[in-house]
């Protein structure tokens, strides 16, 4: 711990693909004894997860669609969501302010540029999300969660720290686990999933995909997958007629221990999804979501499907021919899964709130500690970063 406790703020839209990795790191800020403020949307505010000593202010945020007649009212926004946000920073004077993506984090990094306080952006995804890419220039640091980074100028790349992308605590600490046994008579669990809302193409595909395997292996499926509410009676029947045992449920509130006892994961590649399995060390077969800003999705899926850890096969080719195809790649012998489950792990990047916490620090004058530093598409050496952590409880910002 830091011989002075300090004040940060983090903003993140209203999503968890922006709050996990704001929550771990307000943790880790926390456990160093400094003091976190969090600014959100409403739905952030009450987004399940939010640790209790973190207060949530509600600042407005202004959406910017493809319609331009929309744009004024977002405008105002913005700069009413700025204004609060400066207000806040007279009070509660942050050493620096980190943004995670989305728009309600626009108005508190443009006060912080007003307010000459030091900011950050994280981004989770492998492309510069619109709200960092427009924020690239006027911030002090970029942290990122892989390598490679679509959408980013060169002319930014001195700022650019491979971090990572923080991931909840249940399950990184599943990461020294060893990978569930699988022989070739033994049972092929299955998780699926398609984000905190699932996707009808799962439950349209899996089940017709999964009857397409050979019966040797067809009949030691065991199957959990998270659907829609309004598919799940749908999906179900699919399985009873497949004579194939599935659980299914719209929300898994155990999740950590359904991927750990997960030896191939199916569903979207989302940020903190990937995140997660790259922690475990789970393979996986990998549909991007095909409206994804930027095609984001996609772009997550190249680390690891480059080092064998996953598969992905486009939404368009998605059917259950093609999925029945790559299982069998995978699981027709128990040394093809355990290698890619070795790859994806591999991939994972177990000390991202550590590490983006060092980075957060060296803006607040501390001496600085190693945080991976990235130029361009290649390391560049290391840049310092160092320790420190504490908190409160909630209200909006009036």
């Amino acid at each position: 711990m830091t011989g002075s406790s300090r004040h940060y703020v983090l903003a993140a839209g209203g999503t968890g693909g922006h709050l996990i990795p704001a929550f771990a790191l307000a943790t880790e800020l926390e456990r160093r004894g400094h003091h976190v403020a969090l600014i959100t949307d409403k739905r952030g505010a009450d987004i399940p997860g939010k640790p209790d000593f973190l207060p949530a202010h509600v600042l407005p945020a202004g959406r910017f669609g493809r319609n331009p007649l929309h744009w004024l009212g977002g405008i105002r926004a913005v700069f009413e969501g700025r204004r609060m946000a400066l207000r806040l920073f007279e009070s509660f004077e942050p050493s620096a302010v980190v943004g995670f993506g989305g728009y309600p984090a626009l108005p508190a990094l443009l006060a912080s540029t007003s307010a000459e306080i030091p900011s950050i952006v994280h981004e989770q995804n492998a492309v510069l999300g619109r709200v960092n890419r427009l924020l690239s220039g006027r911030v002090q640091a970029i942290a990122t969660a892989y390598p490679e980074i679509e959408r980013l100028g060169p002319r930014h790349s001195d700022k650019v720290h491979l971090v990572g992308n923080p991931v909840r605590a249940e399950v990184l600490a599943l990461r020294d686990e060893p990978f569930p046994a699988f022989s070739g008579d033994g049972l092929l669990r299955i998780l699926v999933t398609g984000g905190s809302q699932g996707a009808r193409i799962l439950s349209e595909i899996v089940p017709d995909g999964l009857a397409m395997l050979p019966p040797a292996l067809r009949q030691r499926l065991q199957v959990i997958q998270q659907c829609r509410a309004e598919d799940i009676d749908a999906v179900r029947e699919r399985y009873r007629s497949h004579d194939i045992p599935a659980e299914l449920a719209t929300y898994f509130e155990d999740m950590a221990a359904r991927l750990a006892d997960a030896h191939l994961f199916i569903g979207r590649a989302g940020a903190s999804t990937i995140a997660e399995l790259t922690a475990v060390g789970r393979p996986a077969i990998l549909v991007p979501l095909p409206i994804a800003t930027d095609d984001h999705q996609a772009a997550n899926t190249r680390e690891l499907g480059k080092t064998g850890g996953a598969r992905m096969i486009r939404q368009d080719n998605f059917t259950p021919k093609e999925l029945a195809k790559q299982i069998q790649v995978l699981a027709q012998h128990p040394e093809t899964l355990a290698t890619a489950a070795h790859a994806s792990w591999n991939c994972g990047r177990p000390d991202a709130a550590r590490d983006l916490a060092d980075l957060v620090e060296s803006f607040g004058g501390a001496d600085m500690m190693d945080v991976i530093h990235v130029g361009g598409d290649s390391a560049r050496g290391a840049v310092q970063g160092a320790p420190a952590g504490q908190g409160a409880g909630r209200d909006n910002v009036k």
